[in-house]
C-alpha cells in the first residue's frame, strides 16, 4: 500500500465519533457460532468495533490496520469499554505482522479483500477455529478492482466447513470453521 493510500486511510477513520462496538455483519444472528474464548485476529479492523466487541466476550484479540489514527481510535473505544485488545498497525498488502502468529479461534476480515492473503487466514485458525470474512463483490453490483468474483470465498476456502455462505448486492460473506 504506498503512502498516499494510508493517508487517504488516515483522513477517513481521523472524523466522526468513534463506533459502537459490534459483531462482524456475517455473524450478525449466527453469534451462536461463536466459540466460547480464547484468541481473535480482527483484519484490517478500522476504528476497531468488531475488536472490542470480541474483547468484551472475553477474547484476546490481535487487531491490525494500516491506519494508526484507526487503531488509536480503536484502543480508546477499547479503554471506555474496559478491555484490552493488542493493535498492531501494518500494510496489509505485505501480509500480516509477524506478531499475529496465531493459532487464533476467532478471525475476522471485514471489508479488505485480498486474495493472497486468504490462505494465510485460513492457516491462522485453530483446529475448531471460526473465520468471519465480508468483501465486497460483484454480485449484484457488477465488476470493479475490489469485488470479489461469484464463488470467490466458497472456493478460497474449500478446505474449511463452510457454516453459511452469501452474495448479493454486491457484497459477498463467509463463516467457516477449521475442523478439529
Amino acid at each position: 500500500m504506498s503512502g498516499t493510500d494510508r493517508r487517504r486511510w488516515d483522513e477517513r477513520h481521523g472524523g466522526g465519533a468513534v463506533g459502537v462496538p459490534a459483531p462482524p455483519d456475517a455473524l450478525r444472528g449466527r453469534e451462536h457460532l461463536l466459540p466460547p474464548g480464547g484468541r481473535a485476529l480482527d483484519v484490517a479492523c478500522g476504528r476497531g468495533a468488531v475488536a472490542v466487541w470480541l474483547a468484551l466476550r472475553g477474547f484476546a484479540v490481535d487487531a491490525v490496520d494500516v491506519s494508526t489514527v484507526a487503531l488509536d481510535a480503536g484502543a480508546a473505544s477499547a479503554t471506555r469499554a474496559g478491555v484490552e485488545c493488542h493493535w498492531w498497525p501494518a500494510d496489509l498488502d505485505t501480509g500480516l505482522p509477524h506478531t499475529c502468529t496465531g493459532p487464533y479461534d476467532v478471525v475476522v476480515c471485514q471489508r479488505f479483500r485480498d486474495p493472497g492473503l486468504y490462505p494465510v487466514l485460513a492457516d491462522r485458525l485453530a483446529p475448531g477455529g471460526l473465520l468471519v470474512v465480508t468483501v465486497r463483490s460483484e454480485v449484484g453490483e457488477g465488476p470493479g478492482p475490489w469485488r470479489a468474483p461469484p464463488g470467490e470465498l466458497p472456493a478460497a476456502f474449500g478446505g474449511l466447513e463452510i457454516l453459511a455462505h452469501r452474495e448479493g448486492d454486491g457484497e459477498a460473506s463467509l463463516l467457516a470453521r477449521r475442523p478439529v
